[in-house]
Formats: C-alpha cells, sequence, structure tokens
C-alpha cells in the first residue's frame, strides 16, 4: 500500500507499552504517507481523538502537515512559525496547549534538532494525554527521521518551492542542522537554502571532541558545491582515521588542487574539547570566529593572521599550526561565512560584523536556544535583503554549557573584561586579546 490510507484497525494493545510496540511493529512496512495514520491510531487507544504531524521547512518559516486523507484546505495551508500556538512549540521545544486544554502542541525534536510539532486533542485534565503525547510525538520523530533518507514525500514535505542542481547536491553532504550533548551544542543555518552554491557545514563528536568545520567555495555554480562536497569528505575521512586539524587542513588542500584545481575555498576547521573547554582552530582566509561572552562579543578575541585559502596547494606538504583558546562555561563562538556580514539591503546598508553579533546576543539574551537564535538571525537578515541574496549566508554556533560551572578557568589570551555584567546587559563589543 502506497497511500495514507488505512487498513482496518487490529485489537487494541492494552497500555503504553504495547501500544508503542505496535506502532514500532507497523512502522517497519508502513509508507512514508502512512506515518500520520499509524501514530493516529495508536493516539485513539491511548485516549486521543485526533493527532496531526506537521514538519518545519526548510526555512523555518512554516509548519506543512504531514498527508493525512482527513486533511482540511486550512491544514493543508500549514501554520506559520513566528505567529501559532503551534510554532511556539517548535520554537520553544516546549508542550503548548489552547486555555480551554482541548488542543496540545508537541514539540517533535531528534536529540536536539528540532523537527517539526504533533498537534493532539486531548480533551479533559490530567497527565495521562500529556505522557501520551510526549510518547507518541518522540517516536513519531524517530520514524519521519528514519524514512527521511528513502521516502521522498518526507523530504518533499519540507520544501516549498524546486532546489537547485547545486542545492540538491550540496545538502545530501550536510549533517543534521543541530546536534549536542550534555555539554556543548552545535548548530548551523544555510541560506539561500533552495539556491546554495558552495557554503557548507559540518559539525560531528568524537570521543569528547566537538568537531566544526565550515568552508566556502568560490563561485556560486556546480562545481563550487562539488568542491564544497569533497572538502566535506576528505574532512570526514581524515578525522575518522585519527587525523588532527592540521591533517584535515592539508586533505582538503590536497584534493582539490588534484580534483577541482583552480577552484579557492575558505574554511575555519575547528575542534572544542568539551570537558576542558579548549578551543583549537585553523583559519585559512576566512572571516574570525566571535567569542560571545556574558552577552557581550569579545573584539578581536579569536582574531588571528588568517592563512591562505585552501586550494592552492601551499597546506598540503606543510600545514599552519592550530590556534587555542580555554573557554569558558556558557561561552558560543560563531563561525560564519562573508555572505553573512557583507549583504547589502537594497539601499546598500550593510549588514556587518556589529549587526551580526547583536540579533544573536539578543536572541540569547532572551532565553532563546542555540538553534532559535540562528533561526531569527537569519530571518533578519532575509528582511534585511528583502529575501534576495546575492552571496552564500552560513552560521555555525558552538556553546559550551558543561554541567559543572566551578572554577574559573579561561585562557590568559581572552580577556576577562567583559564579565560579571550578565547575559541581559545590552549587546556591545569589548575589548578582546
Amino acid at each position: 500500500m502506497t497511500t495514507g490510507e488505512e487498513p482496518p484497525a487490529p485489537a487494541a494493545p492494552k497500555g503504553m507499552g504495547p501500544v508503542l510496540a505496535w506502532v514500532l511493529e507497523r512502522s517497519h512496512g508502513a509508507s512514508a504517507l502512512q506515518l500520520a495514520g499509524v501514530i493516529g491510531q495508536a493516539a485513539r487507544w491511548l485516549g486521543i481523538p485526533r493527532t496531526r504531524l506537521y514538519l518545519a521547512d526548510l526555512q523555518q518559516q512554516r509548519l506543512l502537515p504531514l498527508p493525512q486523507p482527513d486533511l482540511t484546505a486550512e491544514e493543508l495551508e500549514g501554520l506559520d512559525v513566528d505567529g501559532s500556538l503551534g510554532g511556539l512549540a517548535y520554537r520553544t521545544q516546549d508542550v503548548q496547549s489552547t486555555r480551554d486544554g482541548e488542543t496540545t502542541w508537541f514539540p517533535m525534536v531528534d536529540g536536539i534538532e528540532r523537527i517539526g510539532v504533533m498537534q493532539a486533542v486531548t480533551p479533559g485534565s490530567g497527565t495521562g494525554p500529556l505522557e501520551a503525547g510526549r510518547a507518541l510525538a518522540s517516536l513519531a520523530t524517530l520514524l519521519v527521521v528514519s524514512k527521511s533518507t528513502h521516502h521522498d514525500p518526507l523530504v518533499q514535505g519540507q520544501r516549498t518551492r524546486p532546489m537547485t542542481l547545486q542545492a540538491e547536491l550540496l545538502w545530501a553532504f550536510l549533517p543534521p542542522r543541530t546536534i549536542g550533548t550534555d555539554l556543548a551544542t552545535s548548530s548551523a543555518v544555510l541560506e539561500p537554502a533552495y539556491d546554495i552554491g558552495g557554503d557548507a557545514f559540518d559539525h560531528s563528536f568524537i570521543d569528547g571532541i566537538l568537531h566544526l568545520t565550515l568552508v566556502d567555495a568560490m563561485g556560486h555554480d556546480l562545481a563550487s558545491g562539488g568542491a564544497s562536497g569533497a572538502a566535506l569528505a576528505a574532512c570526514r575521512s581524515t578525522r575518522r582515521s585519527g587525523g588532527n586539524i592540521p591533517d584535515i587542513v592539508a586533505a582538503i588542500d590536497r584534493t582539490l588542487t588534484q580534483w577541482i584545481p583552480d577552484r579557492l575555498m575558505t574554511a575555519v576547521i575547528a575542534e572544542l574539547d568539551t570537558v576542558q573547554g579548549d578551543f583549537t582552530w585553523i583559519n585559512c582566509g576566512h572571516p574570525a570566529p566571535l567569542l560571545i561572552r556574558d552577552g557581550h562579543v569579545l573584539h578581536n578575541a579569536l582574531e588571528r593572521t588568517a592563512h591562505l585559502p585552501l586550494g592552492y596547494g601551499f597546506h598540503t606538504p606543510d600545514p599552519p599550526a592550530q590556534e587555542r583558546v580555554r573557554l569558558q562555561p556558557g561561552d558560543r563562538v560563531l563561525l560564519y561565512s562573508d555572505g553573512i556580514t557583507e549583504a547589502r539591503s537594497p539601499g546598500g546598508d550593510l549588514f556587518g560584523e556589529q549587526r551580526l553579533a547583536d540579533t544573536v546576543i539578543r536572541s540569547t539574551a532572551s532565553g532563546d536556544t542555540a538553534p532559535e537564535a540562528l533561526r531569527r538571525l537569519i530571518q533578519n537578515l532575509l528582511n534585511h535583503h528583502r529575501h534576495h541574496l546575492r552571496d552564500d549566508a552560513t552560521i555555525l554556533l558552538v556553546e559550551w554549557h558543561p554541567s559543572h560551572r566551578g572554577s574559573d578557568r579561561s585562557d590568559p589570551q581572552v580577556s576577562g573584561a567583559a564579565r560579571g555584567t550578565g547575559g541581559t546587559a545590552a549587546p556591545r563589543f569589548v575589548g578582546g586579546a
């Protein structure tokens, strides 16, 4: 069966555990278009008359419904992330209910990656429907993620328009936009999402180390996307073979020189020790990362002399040495491409580093998570540029948040002048190293 129609329901399992086990068993043979129906049947057994699954679109502006046979015309329109109760559940990752308590929105989160929301009609009060709703939303998320790699309706359900060939190529290489543990979080956004050309990012955890890569290939065509894809492949191959940051720089440089000559690339390759807080990086012709502490940007704290871009072949025999600072708990590091700061409004107004930092700081000071702070930042950028970017714009925000916040372990290279004012202070730049 390939439609969203469900066969007659079997006898109802007794209890939440057996119901969830039935969902797992049924999901193995269910198509993407049947997932919503499977979840809906399980919800009815658990006392929830109706559910709807909504997935966030690629730009995180709309929540689009997963197909079901009985969707109304209004439901097919989806929800505005910034103007609906379902959108509030998505933005805050908290359960939201209407005042009468009859409709509840459950966040759909894979680890800490936001996928969408589940709407549930939850008549009456009590914790039973809430517990069942949370469990079903979590299980629905896992099923959507697991089937997205080979069920196109789930991918199509997150798009509002066609994607260019180079963008399709790059998105196939990219990891989830947000990853994290109890010690650190990394989140990224890219625009123009449907026409991305040469920007790309990577992040991954390896034995307590958070690896980070942000690359910006010259041009905005298929060759640019191919160069960035090859760079990510070289990065992953090297680090998974035990290579360090200089090894990765040399591998990308060698790959470009050998297979994609005359295609230059800027990059920041970095690692965060999530236990000690050591941040190490190499900058190859890229904008310097920004260090955000206590509601301020430590200006020039991570500014070092940038090395030559990749693709010249100069780093292959002798890669540059890596830089290092030690972060404080709560510090955030912002990596970005020049398409962010060099974006101009139709009137010629430059977006700039100051506006970039202000947007992130104000968002985080208001309590936004890293993914939500970046979502707001990219919306700010698109509004500034009237939704027409001339260059790729990529941002990667890393936060170190160890559970133990004991002694001050800051690096003497990083000025402590920004300490002590707290996260609610007005954003500003202060003196750095």
